[in-house]
């Protein structure tokens, strides 16, 4: 059987990254509650329906909806699964656990908060094709305008250092009791994210032994 594996790491730690090829290299889908949930609301199951009527409202999501729905949408995965952006809390990974879902492995992308901050702060992406560029480490051939389509480079409007240490703030105090949670178990895999891409897949993909 195909591992069941939780991805975890910071804001701009290059997890969207690791996901594309570790589910490509894995053969696994790659699963987010995000995608979960408009999932279930574009199918009209009742658990989607109900998560519509508190989205549609720009309400959060009860924690049982999304556990009920993040458990229907695993109990067809049978082959193994990259888990994204769930679960959040202590309570929700118990509910993972009380579905009958059998973590493999639990792998934390570790990178510096001030590196982190470098990174976001000077990030731009096009508003035409998506490309993203750094204006440090990967700058676009020409300021402002992206190589790929000519379109103009924008920055988000919550790439700013304020914002990102804040949502740093967040994320360890939130991120901190799950890795104890995951660590107790004998699950998680510490992995330096401050290295290069194809560098922090391969000690992922030995960490995971595939």
């Amino acid at each position: 059987m195909k591992k069941r594996v939780i991805l975890m790491g910071p804001p701009g730690g290059g997890k969207g990254t690791q996901a594309k090829s570790l589910t490509a290299a894995m053969h696994i889908p790659h699963i987010s509650t995000g995608d979960m949930l408009r999932a279930a609301r574009r199918e009209g199951t009742e658990l989607g329906k109900q998560a519509d009527r508190y989205i549609s409202a720009g309400q959060l999501v009860p924690d049982d909806l999304v556990n009920g729905i993040v458990a229907e949408r695993l109990s067809s995965e049978k082959d193994g699964y990259l888990l994204d952006g769930y679960p959040r809390t202590i309570a929700q990974a118990d509910a993972l656990e009380a579905a009958g879902e059998k973590i493999d492995a639990v792998v934390l992308i570790d990178v510096p908060d001030e590196l982190l901050v470098e990174r976001i702060v000077n990030r731009e992406s096009c508003g035409q094709c998506g490309a993203v560029y750094h204006k440090l480490t990967m700058p676009s051939k020409k300021p402002g305008v992206c190589d790929v389509c000519g379109g103009a480079l924008v920055q988000r409007a919550d790439d700013n250092e304020k914002v990102v240490r804040d949502r740093l703030v967040a994320y360890h105090a939130q991120t901190q009791p799950l890795v104890d949670y995951y660590k107790s178990r004998g699950l998680l895999f510490h992995i330096n994210g401050n290295a290069a891409v194809d560098v922090v897949f391969e000690e992922i993909r030995k960490a995971l032994e595939f």
